[in-house]
């Protein structure tokens, strides 16, 4: 009977680091991707994307993780109607075609608990790509307004747009883009 009990607790300690990656969906009212580029070299324009889903786990303790993010590429806003129906369109994100961009990743990078980094799979435009993510800025804690646990983080990457077959006025408008990705999320 004793060696039944000492299984059984064994079996829950083992079991307990599975269990213990919390889960959180994406606040999409406090989630806006957003990028940077070069247009012509005169000036940096900017954009966002206003519908952002997606769930991450977080095991801090164990140093593991997962994201899971999709952006609703028709949702870019920049301020302007007509630049934002172009970039709607077959030049640029073919949001009729590809409602969707996505990053998932299963490799997150931490110092202690902190998160820091972010390795994944970026697919836009039908073509996937790995993209690596700076975390610049990591919090978890109680939202003092929803009163739930929460945790947003600022990542940062780059990636090359001609390589997701995105590369009309290449290189006058640039084929760098810098993504910010500003993220909250709510622990289920």
């Amino acid at each position: 009977m004793i060696r039944k009990l000492c299984a059984v607790s064994a079996a829950s300690l083992l079991s307990f680091s599975v269990l213990a990656a919390d889960s959180y969906t994406i606040d999409s009212h406090h989630t806006f991707p957003s990028f940077e580029i070069s247009h012509l070299g005169f000036s940096t324009q900017r954009g966002r994307f206003n519908e952002t889903s997606g769930k991450v786990t977080l095991d801090a303790a164990a140093g593991k993780g997962s994201i899971d993010i999709s952006v609703n590429t028709a949702s870019i806003s920049t301020g302007l109607a007509e630049l934002e129906e172009h970039l709607r369109g077959k030049d640029f994100f073919d949001s009729a075609q590809y409602p969707a961009m996505t990053f998932k990743s299963d490799k997150l990078s931490f110092q202690g608990e902190k998160l820091v980094g972010a390795d994944g799979i970026l697919t836009l435009h039908g073509a996937s790509k790995p993209v690596h993510l700076n975390v610049e800025r990591f919090y978890c804690g109680m939202n003092a307004i929803r009163l739930k646990y929460t945790c947003g983080a600022d990542a940062v990457g780059t990636i090359k747009r001609s390589e997701f077959g995105i590369d009309k006025y290449v290189p006058a408008v640039g084929d760098e883009v810098k993504v910010f990705i500003q993220v909250e999320a709510v622990k289920d």
